[in-house]
């Protein structure tokens, strides 16, 4: 079962791209806590506690995320559900727009329909949800059950060979070089590195690469590097953002990324000659005694690794023709996306919708544009008929502005909730779900839906493997796709905008550190 009948959190954290770092999401709402509707407390900048992966996924109230499971790839199928372990960055996984994007994305969803045509699901499909995690959190997560993939670019090495399986290796050979900036001493040699401070994540190959180091200068009677733990909330290129503003000396990278941000970043040296690994190759790591999951993803990156053709569009789309600066500046689009997450929490508030739920509506219907508008007439951010806006169980009758539009919707949404399903017998989730599945196909079909699966033995209160596969069969694909994306719209930033808020508070304590 993909979602299951229990009280959600729905702690659903709209995000937009800040102007303040190229891939930190900026955060509105309360992504630590359990309550919604305290940005106030959020807002103040204060530092929160750090939230593990395994009290993250709790708060979710989703089953199939909260409770750690462990299985092979035939029992994810029958799941419909293959969780991956990622991290946010742009480049890697990232929100633009309302939309996850990225390499990982792109490249493990091809996954996803790879493994739907094979099984031949074509409307109840299996599922690929992205899990953003703090770096240190990727190979725990996996061995706790967490995730079953972890996606996240990391280098294979006989460390983690020990704990985790990698897939056969995803790269050529890489080579991990020192980056300088613009507050460093001269250095000639790695040697000079001697009893010198570097800031690099402790869970990172780029660790073990300088402990091997420091093996090398105690054996030779040299002062050791003295290694300097940094929050695993930040990713390399906002550990070269402060070396390229001056708030770190240097730091250890990939050489590819190394020569990707000496072109973002003006300050930055990229020393060639300082190697600290020159074998390493990447790939995608799971549970040991995973061989179903790791056969089919190797067949599958067979056509899209790194030298194939897809893997090299892939791999060019998000490096060499990635708009980076303009992507991630975005500072008019954020405006625009916290007025707009205001209005929701306002009218959500008032019906009793949880606003953060109906947010990721909005996103669904239109990606929060009011100038959207539909084939049928539907207008505005929540793709609402005026006259139905404007009849008598809503009586909004101007829907052409935002506030207006969202207050109809939310309104009309609550309507059809109450008035369609508030059988006794059905869950606060599934009321919502049933809600949100009318909103799109019209109350009257799932409630014909809800009576066939009764009489075909499904259970008529439930919607996810329930009525929901007598609407694949009855009425397609759209309906049961439209709830399954607002789903996991909650889980991408409710997810996302926890960790964004922790890394960007790494950030900036490093920063003005």
């Amino acid at each position: 079962m993909i979602f299951a009948d229990k009280k959600w959190a729905f702690l659903l954290v709209a995000l937009a791209l800040s102007a303040c770092d190229d891939s930190m999401p900026a955060v509105v709402g309360a992504p630590g806590s359990k309550t919604a509707g305290n940005s106030t407390e959020q807002s103040s900048g204060a530092a929160q506690p750090r939230q593990s992966l395994e009290e993250i996924q709790q708060e979710l109230g989703i089953p199939v995320l909260s409770q750690p499971w462990s299985g092979d790839l035939d029992e994810m199928i029958e799941r419909r559900v293959i969780r991956i372990l990622t991290v946010y960055g742009i480049g890697t996984y990232f929100i633009q727009n309302g939309h996850e994007s990225g390499f990982a994305y792109e490249l493990f969803k091809s996954f996803e329909n790879a493994i739907n045509q094979r099984e031949g699901r074509k409307v109840v499909r299996v599922h690929l949800i992205f899990i953003p995690v703090a770096r240190d959190e990727l190979i725990p997560g996996l061995l706790a059950g967490h995730g079953d993939i972890a996606a996240a670019g990391l280098t294979i090495t006989p460390e983690r060979q020990e704990l985790v399986d990698f897939t056969d290796p995803l790269t050529r050979k890489l080579r991990e070089v020192l980056v300088t900036g613009p507050s460093a001493p001269p250095i000639a040699s790695i040697d000079d590195l001697s009893g010198r401070e570097i800031y690099v994540r402790a869970s990172s190959s780029y660790r073990a690469s300088l402990d091997a180091l420091n093996r090398r200068f105690i054996d030779q009677g040299i002062e050791p590097v003295i290694i300097e733990d940094i929050s695993e909330f930040l990713e390399d290129d906002d550990i070269l953002e402060l070396v390229n503003a001056g708030s770190l000396n240097w730091t250890v990278v990939d050489d590819y990324k190394a020569r990707l941000y000496q072109g973002l970043f003006e300050n930055l040296t990229v020393r060639d000659d300082i190697v600290f690994r020159d074998d390493g190759q990447m790939g995608y790591a799971m549970r040991k005694g995973s061989p179903q999951l790791m056969s089919a993803l190797n067949e599958f990156m067979k056509t899209h690794r790194q030298g194939t053709l897809q893997g090299n569009i892939l791999i060019n789309r998000y490096t060499k023709d990635l708009d980076w600066p303009g992507n991630v500046l975005e500072e008019e689009d954020y405006r625009r996306f916290e007025e707009v997450v205001g209005i929701f929490e306002r009218y959500g508030n008032q019906y009793g919708m949880d606003y953060l739920m109906v947010t990721a509506q909005g996103y669904q219907e239109s990606q929060l544009r009011q100038s959207a508008r539909s084939k049928a007439g539907a207008i505005g951010i929540m793709q609402l008929l005026p006259s139905t806006a404007a009849g008598p169980n809503v009586g909004i009758p101007d829907i052409s502005n935002a506030e207006n539009n969202i207050h109809a919707g939310i309104k009309y949404l609550d309507f059809i909730r109450n008035r369609y399903f508030n059988d006794p017998g059905i869950d606060d989730n599934n009321r919502t779900l049933f809600a949100l599945a009318a909103y799109n196909a019209g109350p009257a079909r799932i409630t014909k839906l809800r009576l066939k699966a009764e009489q075909q033995g499904y259970n008529p209160n439930q919607w996810f493997d329930n009525v929901e596969i007598i609407a694949a069969r009855e009425i397609g694909s759209e309906t049961v796709q439209y709830v399954a994306n607002i789903v996991k719209y909650y889980v991408v930033y409710r997810l996302t905008a926890t960790r964004g808020q922790q890394r960007r508070q790494a950030l900036e304590s490093n920063a003005s550190g």
